[in-house]
C-alpha cells in the first residue's frame, strides 16, 4: 500500500519513544557534527591496514555517512551525480545508467563492495543501481589504474562502497524509514506516480556476535515526460532489497558473512495500434543474489591475514507481453526473441597477507581467483572465462617523510593472453607539516566480458553481436597531486589539493561495424585512446559550516586528428570543464542540518567523420552543458525521528541537446540525451531506536 502501514507505525512509534526522557537528540547530533569536522578521514581502499587518508600513497577522496545521510537520496546514483569527474548516460529503452570517472566509461571503473567486485552483466555498471543506498556507510573513490591490487577493469579508478558494520558496543537497534517523492510534477501518495520508498533495519551485537538484517522497497511509478499514448519518457521501476548477515569477533579475529538480495523488475509500456487496440509490452526482470564472507586475522603487531571470497548468481529477463487496451486481457507474446533469459555467475577468492619486517619496510603478498560463467537465449553456447593471479607490493619507509609502494601482478587467463606482468609505482612524500605530494605510475588492464565475447541481441533500438577475438584492453597512467592543509583547529580547517593525469590507453574495445558482420554492430578492439585533465579540489571549515569547491578540466582524446584528410586542424583532445560544490550548515543544539549539492557539467565537444555516396564529411557535434543542484533540510522532532524534506535537481534540467555520435554506444544516433525526470520534492521520515544490552549481563 505504498508504504501507508509503515508510515502509520513511524508516527506511532516517534510519538511514543518521543515521550521518554533522553538526551540522545543531543549526542546523536554532535557525534554527526563532530563527523562532518574531520577532514582526515580513515581509509581502506588499497591499505595494507586502516589508516588516515593523508598518510596513504594513494589519493582518495571519501563521501561519508553524513554527507550520504543528508542527500536524501534513494539510489546511488543521486549520491555521486555531483561529485567531481563523475557523469552518468542513461539508456531509456533497457531502463540502465552508466557511469564515466575522469573520462574514462564504466566498463573502466571498478565497483567494489567491502573491497569485494560487483558483477555486471557487460560494460554497463548495473550494479550501481542495485544496491541499497540505506546500508551504506561510507564510498571511497580512488583516480587512476588499481590493476595490481584489484585486476581487471580498475583501468580509470574504482568505486569501494563501505558498508555499515554492527558496533563494537554490545546493543540492540532497530531502524525505519518512509520516503516519498515527486517524479517532475508527478505524484500520488498511493498510486503509481512519483516515488515511494520504505526501508526497515536491525542489528544485534552480543557476546561476540553479531546479527543485522536489512529490507527495502523501492516503487518508481515512472514518468510521462513527452511520450504519447502509453508510453513513458522515464520507466517504470520496482524493487526488492534484503540482505542480512552473521559475524563473530574475538581478539585479533574478525570473521563475517552476509547475503545481499535484489528483485527488479523494469516496465516499459508500449504504444497501443489503433488497428487492433493492442499495446506490446516488456518487462526486464533482474535478480541478484551476492553471497560474501571475509576473515580478518591480526596475529600480532607486525603479522595479519585477510580473506575475502564471493558467489553471484545473477539472471536478467525479458518478458514480452500483449495488451488488449480495451478489455485488459495480456497474453505472453509469441514472436520471435520476445522471450529471453541470460544467467550469469562469478565466484571470486581474494586472500592476502601483510607482514611489516621493520618500521621501514612492509609486505603484502596475496592471490586472487575469478571464475566466470553465463547462459543464455542470447549468449553463444554456455561460454567460462577464468582468471589467476599473484600478486605482491611493498611499503618503503627508507627516509622520513617518503614511503615508497612499488608492486606487480601477474596473472593467466582461460581465455586470451594475458599480460605477464602489471606494474606500478606509488610514492607519497611529505614536503612539510602541511604539504603532501603524490607521484604515480600503472599499468592498468581490462579483460573482455563474456557479453562482449558471446552476447547477441536484437531489437528495435539495438543490434549487437559479440566478438569472440576480441584482445584484454592495456593502459599505461601516470597521476600526481599536491595537497595543502592547515592543522586542524576546533573552530576552523581548510585544505585544497591541486591533481593531474594522463592516460594511455590501448586495444580499447569499443562498439563499431565488423567487416564479417557489416549488417549488426560488434565489438572491436579500435587502438589507442587518451584522457588528461586537471583538477583543484578545496575543502573548508569553519564553527557549524562546512564546504567544498572544485573545478575539473579533463581532455578526452580526440581520434579524428589523426585523419590524414581532416586531422591537421583538429585539437588532439576535446575539452570540458567541470565546477562541483557541496555545503552543510549543521545546528547541533536545534538537531537540523541543511545541505546544498551543485555540479555543472560542461559542453563536451566531438568530432566525427560522416560519409555519403562515397564522399567523406568533416562533422563536429557536442552535448549540451547542464547544471545540477538539491537542496535538503533534515529536522529532529523527536529524540528518535527525523524529518527530511528538501528538492533534487533544483534546476529542473530533463534532458540536453545532443548533437554527437557516441561511437561506443549500441544506436549510434544524435538527439536530446536524458538527465533527470526533472525538478523532484521529497519529504521523508526515519525512525531508530537503541537499546545498550552491555547492562544486561
Amino acid at each position: 500500500m505504498k508504504g501507508k502501514v509503515l508510515f502509520i507505525l513511524l508516527l506511532s512509534a516517534s510519538c511514543l519513544y518521543g515521550q521518554e526522557r533522553s538526551n540522545m537528540r543531543t549526542a546523536d547530533s554532535l557525534k554527526r557534527f563532530n563527523a562532518l569536522n574531520q577532514l582526515d578521514e580513515v581509509i581502506v581502499t588499497g591499505q595494507f591496514e586502516a589508516q588516515s587518508a593523508r598518510n596513504s600513497v594513494y589519493s582518495i577522496r571519501t563521501i561519508g555517512s553524513e554527507q550520504i545521510r543528508l542527500r536524501g537520496a534513494t539510489s546511488l546514483m543521486q549520491i555521486l551525480n555531483t561529485e567531481p569527474g563523475v557523469r552518468f548516460s542513461n539508456d531509456l529503452a533497457l531502463g540502465t545508467s552508466d557511469i564515466s570517472l575522469m573520462g574514462i566509461s564504466g566498463k573502466g571503473v571498478k565497483i567494489l563492495l567491502d573491497g569485494v567486485p560487483m558483477l555486471d552483466r557487460g560494460e554497463i555498471r548495473e550494479s550501481l543501481g542495485q544496491i541499497d543506498v540505506h546500508t551504506i556507510d561510507r564510498i571511497e573513490i580512488v583516480e587512476g589504474p588499481m590493476s595490481v591490487s584489484y585486476g581487471t577493469d580498475a583501468l580509470g579508478g574504482v568505486i569501494n562502497i563501505i558498508t555499515k558494520k554492527s558496533p563494537a558496543s554490545e546493543v540492540f537497534s532497530l531502524s525505519a524509514k518512509v520516503q516519498e517523492e515527486s517524479a517532475g510534477d508527478e505524484y500520488s501518495g498511493f498510486g503509481n506516480k512519483g516515488s515511494h520508498n520504505q526501508h526497515v533495519s536491525a542489528a544485534y551485537n552480543r557476546n561476540r556476535w553479531s546479527f543485522t538484517g536489512t529490507f527495502s522497497q523501492n516503487d518508481f511509478g515512472g514518468w510521462k515526460g513527452q511520450a504519447a499514448d502509453r508510453e513513458l519518457e522515464w520507466n517504470p521501476k520496482k524493487q526488492l532489497l534484503g540482505g542480512g548477515s552473521v559475524g563473530y569477533r574475538h581478539d585479533g579475529l574478525n570473521i563475517w558473512y552476509r547475503l545481499n538480495a535484489t528483485d527488479e523488475t523494469i516496465s516499459l509500456l508500449g504504444r497501443a495500434n489503433p488497428n487492433n487496440n493492442l499495446a506490446t509490452d516488456k518487462d526486464y526482470i533482474s535478480r541478484r543474489f551476492f553471497h560474501q564472507a571475509q576473515l580478518d586475522w591480526k596475529l600480532g603487531s607486525a603479522l595479519s591475514f585477510n580473506g575475502a571470497a564471493s558467489y553471484t548468481d545473477y539472471s536478467r529477463r525479458t518478458k514480452t507481453t500483449s495488451l488488449n487496451v480495451l478489455n485488459g486481457d495480456r497474453r505472453l507474446s509469441l514472436e520471435p526473441d520476445a522471450q529471453a533469459k541470460s544467467l550469469f555467475d562469478h565466484t571470486f577468492f581474494r586472500g592476502t597477507m601483510q607482514y611489516r619486517l621493520s618500521d621501514k619496510v612492509s609486505l603484502q603478498p596475496g592471490a586472487e581467483v575469478n571464475l566466470n560463467g553465463s547462459s543464455g537465449d542470447r549468449i553463444q553456447g554456455s561460454p567460462e572465462i577464468n582468471d589467476y593471479a599473484l600478486f605482491v607490493s611493498s611499503e618503503l619507509k627508507l627516509w622520513k617523510g617518503i614511503n615508497i609502494r612499488p608492486g606487480i601482478r601477474m596473472l593467466r587467463n582461460s581465455v586470451y593472453d594475458a599480460p605477464p606482468v602489471i606494474p606500478s609505482l606509488n610514492t607519497h612524500i611529505m614536503l612539510g607539516k602541511k604539504l603532501d605530494m603524490r607521484l604515480s605510475y600503472a599499468r592498468g588492464f581490462r579483460a573482455p566480458s563474456l557479453r562482449e565475447l558471446y552476447f547477441e541481441f536484437f531489437d528495435a533500438s539495438h543490434s549487437i553481436t559479440g566478438n569472440a577475438d576480441l584482445k584484454a584492453e592495456y593502459s599505461h597512467s601516470y597521476n600526481g597531486s599536491l595537497t595543502w592543509h592547515n592543522e586542524s583547529k576546533e573552530n576552523a580547517a581548510v585544505g585544497v589539493t591541486l591533481s593531474s593525469f594522463y592516460n594511455v590507453f590501448s586495444n580499447l574495445i569499443e562498439i563499431g561495424i565488423n567487416a564479417d558482420k557489416p549488417d549488426a554492430s560488434s565489438y572491436i578492439n579500435i587502438g589507442r585512446s587518451k584522457t588528461t585533465g586537471g583538477s583543484v579540489q578545496g575543502n573548508a571549515r569553519w564553527r557549524s559550516l562546512r564546504g567544498m569547491l572544485g573545478f575539473s578540466y579533463i581532455g578526452r582524446y580526440n581520434r579524428i586528428s589523426e585523419d590524414e584528410e581532416f586531422g591537421g586542424p583538429l585539437p588532439q583532445f576535446t575539452w570540458s570543464p567541470e565546477v562541483n560544490s557541496n555545503i552543510i550548515y549543521t545546528l547541533p543544539n536545534a538537531g537540523t542540518s541543511i545541505s546544498l549539492s551543485y555540479k555543472f557539467n560542461g559542453r563536451l565537444p566531438a568530432y566525427y567523420i560522416s560519409e555519403q555516396d562515397g564522399e567523406r564529411t568533416l562533422v563536429g557535434g557536442r552535448t549540451s552543458s547542464y547544471n545540477l543542484a538539491d537542496l535538503s533540510i533534515h529536522k529532529e522532532i523527536r529524540k528518535m525521528t527525523t524529518l527530511s524534506f528538501g528538492v533534487k535537481n533544483l534546476l529542473n534540467v530533463t534532458r540536453v541537446s545532443n548533437t554527437a555520435i557516441d561511437s561506443g554506444s549500441a544506436h549510434n544516433s544524435t538527439g536530446p540525451s536524458p538527465v533527470s525526470y526533472g525538478r523532484s520534492f521529497f519529504l521523508g521520515l526515519t525512525f531508530q531506536w537503541s537499546k545498550d544490552l552491555s547492562d544486561n549481563k
